[in-house]
């Protein structure tokens, strides 16, 4: 069996996807590219089919390709950029209203901003932090909607809050939920739902609160 027949990982379908995003990063592809390379990734089974998406991209090593990397332009690699590269490439997020969508950036919302009783997160290779400790609340019950590829949400909550995360479509991801996921008993409960794609979820409580509890205060 030749190696292009042979079996990936999920391992070797998250690097590849690490791959993809240094490559947006450095304007080799663009996002309507980036997404149609990932599918493809996620639904590699040989590594023929997962070096189909890196093939064209100069400086990449293939996946079972020795480690001598493949030469482009003068026969010199092109290097792809370390990660958080593309979080400082200028792009920046658009928070408008209820609706947050970041374009390889960092969005951060913290102390005394409005919380609208629905909010959609659009993220791509992005990292979103919703810190709700000193939020305006206008109800109970806020609604998440997400609908993120490779990039980072995390919830920042009070002690007495409750978050919901059973709703979320996983596709390569994972979810950290360290806070109570209800009922809704407190002032505040976050139910989050929709697909995450190569990327992460968490729910926590404030860094001085955990500190706290484990010091009985």
């Amino acid at each position: 069996m030749v190696n292009r027949d042979l079996r990936v990982s999920d391992a070797e379908r998250e690097h590849v996807g690490q791959l993809l995003q240094r490559a947006v990063g450095l304007g080799m592809l663009s996002l309507g590219e980036f997404t149609e390379r990932m599918d493809t990734a996620l639904a590699s089974r040989t590594r023929g089919e997962l070096n189909s998406v890196l093939v064209d991209l100069p400086g990449v090593r293939l996946i079972g390709e020795p480690a001598t990397e493949r030469a482009a332009g003068h026969g010199k690699p092109v290097p792809l950029p370390q990660p958080g590269h593309a979080a400082a490439s200028g792009l920046a997020g658009v928070v408008q209203g209820g609706a947050i969508r970041p374009r390889m950036s960092g969005v951060n919302r913290r102390g005394n901003w409005q919380v609208a009783p629905m909010l959609r997160v659009n993220s791509w290779l992005s990292g979103v932090t919703l810190d709700f400790t000193q939020a305006i609340m206008t109800t109970q019950v806020v609604e998440i909607q997400v609908d993120d590829y490779a990039s980072s949400l995390t919830l920042v909550v009070p002690q007495e809050a409750t978050v919901d995360l059973d709703g979320l479509e996983l596709v390569g991801s994972s979810v950290n939920n360290k806070v109570r996921s209800g009922p809704p008993i407190g002032p505040l409960h976050l139910l989050v739902h929709g697909r995450v794609r190569f990327g992460s979820v968490t729910a926590k409580q404030p860094f001085m609160a955990h500190w706290r509890r484990l010091l009985g205060q």
